[in-house]
């Protein structure tokens, strides 16, 4: 998978090579390369926005700066995304549809937004990650690199991906690992028994009733 993120702020990325990711980016799983923005500005000073048509407050970020940074970039099967806060939603699904992509180009944001000519020529799709604002799209794409890059074959285990929330539906049932006793807890006593079978029984009902208490929205469609 290639991620190419056009953005103000390529260090704000740095985080994404350690841990997990880190170690797919090292064994090539994961291709990320961070373009800046600001790299194809004209203008002596490297400006990049302007004020908006109509007034008003902020600034804007210029149509041709970000379509050259796009064309810098641009492949026949990318799928590029914006990340604004009136976009989609992201979810599990998005994300696992996401995975099977080859090349996603994300772009982000800052200031007021981005001059709507240059959105409308090259975004095939808008996430959001939730309904705020965000002083720019670096966090949101960092997300977005994130929740995907779990699902690229050879990241994580499969089974590791299989039983984690959202999954099948379901929140994650809760884990539990040495000491035995923590502060007068035991772990619970089925988890200990070596029974396969009825381990799995219960996870899953635990899981549906974590669910039902912190995401009944999620058992409607059950």
């Amino acid at each position: 998978m290639k991620f190419d993120v056009l953005t103000l702020f390529p260090e704000m990325f740095e985080p994404l090579r350690e841990s997990i990711i880190g170690k797919a980016i090292e064994k090539k799983l994961i291709n990320l390369n961070l373009v800046n923005i600001r790299d194809f500005s004209k203008d002596k000073h490297k400006k990049v926005d302007d004020t908006p048509y109509g007034g008003g407050a902020g600034m804007v970020m210029r149509p041709d700066v970000i379509y050259d940074a796009y064309q810098s970039v641009k492949q026949e099967k990318a799928k590029v995304i914006y990340m604004s806060p009136q976009g989609k939603t992201l979810n599990q699904q998005m994300v696992e549809d996401l995975s099977k992509e080859s090349h996603l180009i994300i772009l982000c944001g800052h200031y007021e937004g981005i001059d709507q000519r240059v959105l409308d020529e090259i975004v095939d799709e808008e996430i959001s990650i939730g309904d705020y604002v965000l002083t720019g799209g670096e966090i949101p794409a960092m997300v977005l690199i994130d929740s995907v890059s779990r699902y690229i074959e050879g990241v994580l285990k499969q089974d590791s991906i299989q039983e984690e929330s959202f999954s099948n539906g379901l929140l994650e049932y809760p884990q539990y690992t040495r000491p035995e006793i923590f502060e007068g807890k035991i772990v619970p006593e089925i988890l200990l028994s070596g029974h396969h079978q009825n381990i799995e029984k219960w996870r899953k009902d635990r899981s549906f009733e974590i669910t039902k208490k912190k995401r009944p929205d999620l058992l409607e469609n059950k």
